[in-house]
C-alpha cells in the first residue's frame, strides 16, 4: 500500500471516530443535563467535546495527504450534483465548522442549554450525512467487494464503536481531572461516569455481536458473488489471514472481553481508577482493530478490468 491509501486509512477511520464520538456525545449530554442540571452536564462533557476536535483537525491533514496538494482541496468539490467524493468533502468542512461552533459556544456559554443543544443536534446529523458519504464513494460496479451491503454496515459501526470507546476513555480522565481540580463535585461526577460507562460497555458489546454477524455473512456473500468478489474473499483469508485473525481478536478482546469486565467488575464507587485502565485498553485495543480492518479493506480489493 502507498502512503496515499495509508492516509486514507487514516482519514476514514479518524473521521468516523470524530462523528460517532460527538453523536454519542450529545446524547451524554442530554442525559447529564436531565440527570444533574446544565452546569453538571457542561462540566462532565466539555473536556471531551475538546479533546474531538484535534482528531478532526488529524483527519483533514490525512485528508490533504491523498489529495497530494492543499491546493488541490477546492477542485475536488466542484462536483456536487454527480460525485460523492465532493458531497464527502462538503460534509467533512460542514461538520468541522458546526462543530467548531458548538465547541465555542460551549467554551463561552453563549446561548441557552437548549440552544445549544440544537445546534449539537444539526452537527450530529451533518456527521451522519458524511459517513454516509464516505461509504458512498466505494460504492462502484468496478469494486464489487466493496460495492455490497458490508461497506455502510462496516463504516457505521466503526464510527459509533469506536466514537463511544474513544468518549469513554475521555470520560474516565475528565473524571480524574475533576477529582483532583474540584472534589466537591466528585460524587455526582462519579454516578454520571458510572452509568454512561454502563452505556459504553453494553453499546459495545452489542456493536461487536453485529461486526461478527456481518463479517460471516460478507466473506460467504463475495465467495458467492465468485470473479473478483471471490478473489477479496480468498485475499482475506489466505493472504492475509494472520492481519485478518488478530483483527478479530483484538476486537473480540477489546469491545468484548475488557468491556464485559468494566460491567461486572468496574462499575461500582470507589473503582474510578480500575475503570479507567479498562476504558484505556479497550479504546487501544478495538481502535488497533479498527486500522488493521481498514487495512484489509482497501489491501485487499480487486477491481474489475483495468
Amino acid at each position: 500500500m502507498n502512503v496515499r491509501e495509508w492516509s486514507l486509512i487514516l482519514f476514514t477511520i479518524l473521521g468516523q471516530m470524530s462523528v460517532g464520538a460527538f453523536l454519542f456525545l450529545v446524547v451524554v449530554y442530554f442525559y447529564a443535563n436531565r440527570k444533574a442540571g446544565a452546569e453538571e452536564a457542561n462540566r462532565f462533557g466539555d473536556r471531551a467535546l475538546y479533546a474531538i476536535l484535534p482528531v478532526m483537525v488529524l483527519a483533514f491533514l490525512a485528508s490533504f495527504l491523498h489529495l497530494g496538494k492543499i491546493a488541490n482541496a477546492p477542485k475536488a468539490v466542484t462536483n456536487l450534483a454527480t460525485s460523492w467524493l465532493s458531497r464527502e468533502i462538503l460534509f467533512g468542512v460542514l461538520f468541522a465548522v458546526v462543530a467548531f461552533l458548538f465547541a465555542f459556544l460551549q467554551w463561552r456559554k453563549i446561548g441557552s442549554f437548549a440552544v445549544r443543544s440544537i445546534v449539537a443536534v444539526i452537527t450530529g446529523l451533518v456527521g451522519i450525512a458524511l459517513v454516509y458519504s464516505m461509504s458512498a464513494i466505494y460504492m462502484m460496479e468496478t469494486q464489487p467487494a466493496w460495492n455490497t451491503f458490508a461497506t455502510p454496515a462496516q463504516f457505521a459501526t466503526t464510527t459509533l464503536l469506536l466514537g463511544m470507546l474513544a468518549l469513554g476513555a475521555a470520560f474516565v480522565a475528565n473524571y480524574a481531572y475533576v477529582a483532583k481540580k474540584v472534589p466537591e463535585h466528585v460524587e455526582t461526577q462519579s454516578k454520571l461516569l458510572l452509568s454512561v460507562m454502563r452505556w459504553v460497555a453494553t453499546g459495545s458489546v452489542v456493536l461487536l455481536g453485529v461486526e461478527f454477524i456481518i463479517i460471516p455473512i460478507y466473506l460467504s456473500l463475495l465467495a458467492s458473488m465468485g470473479g473478483e468478489a471471490a478473489q477479496t474473499a480468498s485475499l482475506m483469508i489466505s493472504n492475509f489471514g494472520v492481519v485478518f485473525g488478530f483483527r478479530l481478536f483484538l476486537v473480540f478482546l477489546g469491545a468484548g472481553i475488557l468491556c464485559v469486565f468494566i460491567f461486572k467488575n468496574a462499575l461500582g464507587p470507589g473503582k474510578e481508577k480500575a475503570l479507567s485502565y479498562f476504558a484505556y485498553s479497550a479504546f487501544v485495543l478495538v481502535l488497533a482493530a479498527e486500522i488493521l480492518g481498514r487495512f484489509l479493506f482497501y489491501a485487499t480489493h480487486v477491481q474489475i478490468g483495468i
